[in-house]
């Protein structure tokens, strides 16, 4: 595990430990999250623990074909129920996902300054949201960062039931238009799996990264 300086640098991801761990240390200055992601890594910690930066092994993502809608969930979207948005209230979507309360969780790993630094990434137009509105009322959403053939999705959130899946799929669809390769959606989870993604090994998310 490598141990950051101030210095702009990270090692290869296949010096990362078997949980994924990479390097501890460094900051969240915009130069080095543009860095850790056009490197196949992100940061992942909690409130009071030092940085760490993570690529883990597999790695889970969804090849923007296999998007997997349920018949229920088309008939949601046929009957227009919610709003969709981009990039217009990027800083409550970010503030959504740290306070939403998740099952098994406690806290969050979404601290204040993470909040910052992606508000800052958002402004140079790297970090991008997806709001999801209904009445008028911001009910879900989910933010990621936008490296122009692939989209590493961060986090989201749903107040009403299926606002995250709109979110997600208005995302994908988003995508697929404008022929990007693969939503990174970092590590396994089943609600993941449900939408169509899938585990492939760490090197070849890795060319998938590097082709551009």
């Amino acid at each position: 595990m490598y141990y950051l300086s101030t210095d702009l640098f990270f090692p290869p991801v296949d010096q990362a430990n078997r949980d994924g761990i990479l390097a501890i240390g460094g900051d969240l200055s915009s130069e080095r999250l543009k860095l850790a992601y056009t490197s196949g890594i992100f940061p992942w910690f909690e409130e009071g623990e030092p940085i760490m930066w993570w690529s883990p092994n597999p790695r889970m993502v969804l090849f923007l074909d296999e998007l997997i809608v349920s018949k229920s969930m088309r008939n949601i979207l046929n009957r227009n129920v919610f709003k969709v948005t981009f990039n217009q209230n990027f800083r409550d979507v970010i503030s959504n996902c740290q306070n939403i309360e998740r099952d098994g969780q406690n806290g969050t790993w979404i601290t204040n300054d993470m909040i910052e630094s992606y508000c800052k990434l958002h402004e140079l137009g790297i970090a991008k949201s997806v709001e999801v509105w209904q009445d008028a009322v911001l009910v879900g959403g989910l933010y990621g960062i936008d490296l122009g053939h692939v989209f590493c999705g961060e986090s989201m959130f749903s107040k009403v039931s299926n606002a995250s899946k709109v979110a997600f799929i208005a995302l994908v669809n988003h995508l697929k238009k404008e022929n990007y390769k693969l939503l990174d959606c970092q590590v396994y989870n089943p609600h993941l799996e449900s939408l169509g993604c899938r585990e492939i090994e760490r090197g070849d998310f890795m060319k998938i990264l590097k082709s551009r």
